[in-house]
């Protein structure tokens, strides 16, 4: 019998992003707060002779299915770092996260190949083995490995567990895309440091809403801000609702509102069309666009 391990691929959001400046090496030094979000992708891995990546899903059409596809360069990666011998394996993810929207799905793709075909493997890998390799695909990749709520910092490779209350967001993605290299280029072409994000874990860390709301901040949002002015709109748009706090997540362009309950936050998807909600880190209910 083939065997198959199934994991999901949780989205995340940016509780606040502080970018520090560019290294030599082309990345940026990072700080941010990192929440894994009840929306998810869903990765099957298959036993097979060799490599293979399928996506379906709603939002599958525009995802790479060749060698930019991040969950197959995880694999390829995992399978060089553990086997001289080439392994193969059948990859199949069920797409829902918004794609280049700064919600982390690729990469929350590749830590769930990962983590999968560390299971169907029976390689038993630790927690930071698997982040040396998900470290060599993406930036993103080491932090999704967790499950949890981490504190990133360097280019996002450095990863520390933070323990958080559980939260209630709206989010409102946008139909277009906002690649992460070209936020990057355009904070280095003017963009500012916020301050430390001490008080903002430290709110996370009590449960203290009111403050986590008013206190969210993301430093790639005004470069992103000037050149999509929707972004600005939609977040205007949630504290004229109402919201504790509103900000771009990641590199953008998808927008979140901090909810006081689950109640307040249908609210708010209600008066911001073209928004859902979730929770992070993940409730039992399950939430989607």
């Amino acid at each position: 019998m083939t065997r198959s391990v199934t994991v999901g691929a949780h989205a995340k959001l940016n509780v606040f992003l502080r970018v520090l400046g560019r290294r030599p090496d082309g990345y940026h030094d990072i700080e941010s707060l990192v929440l894994p979000l009840e929306l998810a992708d869903t990765v099957t891995v298959t036993e097979a002779a060799a490599f293979s990546v399928g996506v379906v899903g709603p939002s599958a059409a525009v995802v790479p299915t060749g060698a930019d596809n991040l969950a197959l360069r995880a694999a390829t990666a995992l399978s060089r770092a553990v086997d001289p011998t080439p392994a193969g394996a059948s990859i199949l993810v069920d797409k829902h996260i918004p794609v280049a929207a700064g919600m982390g799905g690729g990469s929350a793709d590749a830590a769930a190949t990962l983590r999968a075909l560390d299971r169907l493997w029976a390689r038993g890998l630790d927690p930071s083995q698997l982040a040396e390799v998900g470290a060599g695909v993406g930036s993103d990749v080491p932090a999704l490995l967790r499950e949890g709520a981490v504190f990133i910092s360097g280019r996002g490779d450095r990863v520390e567990p933070v323990h958080v209350v559980t939260t209630w967001w709206v989010v409102h993605p946008f139909p277009f895309a906002v690649r992460t290299p070209d936020a990057y280029d355009w904070w280095d072409q003017g963009g500012a440091t916020g301050p430390d994000g001490g008080a903002v874990i430290a709110a996370a860390e009590t449960g203290n809403d009111e403050l986590l709301g008013s206190a969210l901040f993301n430093d790639l949002q005004a470069p992103a801000t000037a050149r999509h002015p929707e972004i600005a709109a939609a977040i205007e748009a949630f504290h004229d609702a109402g919201a504790l706090g509103s900000v771009m997540t990641g590199s953008g362009p998808t927008v979140v509102a901090l909810a006081r309950h689950l109640g307040h936050a249908d609210e708010l998807a209600a008066a911001v069309a073209g928004s859902f909600v979730t929770s992070g880190p993940p409730s039992t209910r399950s939430a989607g666009p």
